[in-house]
């Protein structure tokens, strides 16, 4: 059996890396890909390797596997130099003792190979047909965005969640904020399965969260890195309180998906619409008390949205910019930080 191997940073993986491991499934009967991550790299190893594991679940024939290393240690770079080269060989003779074929698209690969004196297969030096490269993503996500693997965007889209009781305007907020920035919208899952607010139960509350959830990780992949959310969890585990004074088990997994980098709360200061399926004005008063709690409870820091409707557009806006513009260049790794 011909065994070869790829490796690399992988930080993030993206479509040139995709369409390499691919040529090099070709090459040989079995393929590992080696993730090499340093102590002193900030995207965790384990993230970028179930980025691949996700792309090649239903790949057989082939292995993903960490590497990590002290960069006191080992060279951390990407110049082609046979000194550099020789020590890399070093470690990779140790890691693949019976493995005969390395595929790369760098130069370096030649002299890596043949100081381990197995073959080196070249896909793409020119890297033509991917005119993309991990470094440009990390600077420029949004342009990039179409050239990572849905995988690699579920980890890295950024979530504003828009909160509020009923007749606040959420969704009228959410659609101009997603035509405003070109990106996705996820629509409020309860409109779909409860039509009316004062009929529902609590298994309809557990269908909610699970197809919000759902959709979530759907548009998550979606044309932008951005993502607008009608609603979210803490909605509907207060819709739980309020009318069962029971709390719902949500699924982490669940929980997980739901969790956002900016939450704007709309105040009930605007007029009050009932179009015949919601609460009454006062009723939609006290759950309003009681989405606070929730949030409160769980820890969620929200921005107050109020005033009129242009008012509350215009706060919404400048607020998604402000996010935007803090994550800068180093957007994909707050990304990858643990969220609030």
């Amino acid at each position: 059996m011909t065994k070869g191997f790829v490796f690399g940073k992988f930080m993030p993986f993206h479509k040139g890396h995709q369409a390499m491991i691919d040529f090099a499934l070709t090459t040989c009967d079995f393929l590992t890909v080696l993730v090499c991550c340093s102590d002193r790299e900030p995207i965790p190893g384990n993230i970028r390797v179930s980025w691949l594991e996700d792309t090649y679940r239903h790949t057989p024939h082939m292995a993903i596997r960490l590497y990590s290393y002290d960069e006191s240690q080992l060279p951390n770079t990407s110049e082609t130099s046979p000194e550099v080269s020789a020590i890399w060989a070093e470690q990779f003779k140790g890691l693949f003792p019976d493995y005969s074929i390395l595929v790369t698209s760098e130069p370096y690969g030649e002299l890596v190979a043949d100081a381990m004196g197995i073959k080196h297969i070249p896909f793409n030096i020119e890297k033509n047909r991917y005119p993309v490269s991990a470094t440009q993503v990390r600077s420029d996500l949004f342009n990039n965005w179409p050239y990572l693997p849905d995988s690699v965007k579920a980890s890295l889209a950024t979530k504003v969640v828009i909160l509020g009781t009923e007749s606040t305007g959420k969704t009228t907020l959410t659609d101009k904020l997603a035509a405003h920035f070109n990106c996705s919208a996820v629509t409020e899952a309860g409109r779909d399965i409860v039509a009316d607010s004062n009929d529902f139960g609590i298994a309809e509350l557990y269908l909610i969260a699970e197809e919000h959830a759902t959709r979530i990780r759907r548009l998550a992949v979606g044309v932008s890195p951005l993502l607008i959310i009608d609603t979210d969890v803490h909605i509907t585990m207060s819709y739980g309180e309020y009318a069962f004074e029971e709390q719902l088990d949500i699924p982490a997994g669940i929980y997980d998906d739901n969790k956002a980098d900016l939450y704007l709360y709309l105040n009930n200061d605007v007029p009050y619409v009932q179009d015949g399926t919601r609460l009454s004005e006062e009723e939609r008063n006290r759950l309003d008390l009681s989405h606070r709690r929730v949030l409160d409870k769980f820890n969620i820091r929200y921005e107050t949205i109020s005033g009129n409707w242009e008012e509350r557009f215009s706060q919404a806006v400048g607020l998604v910019e402000q996010l935007i513009q803090r994550k800068g260049n180093s957007w994909y790794r707050d990304q990858l930080s643990p969220r609030q």
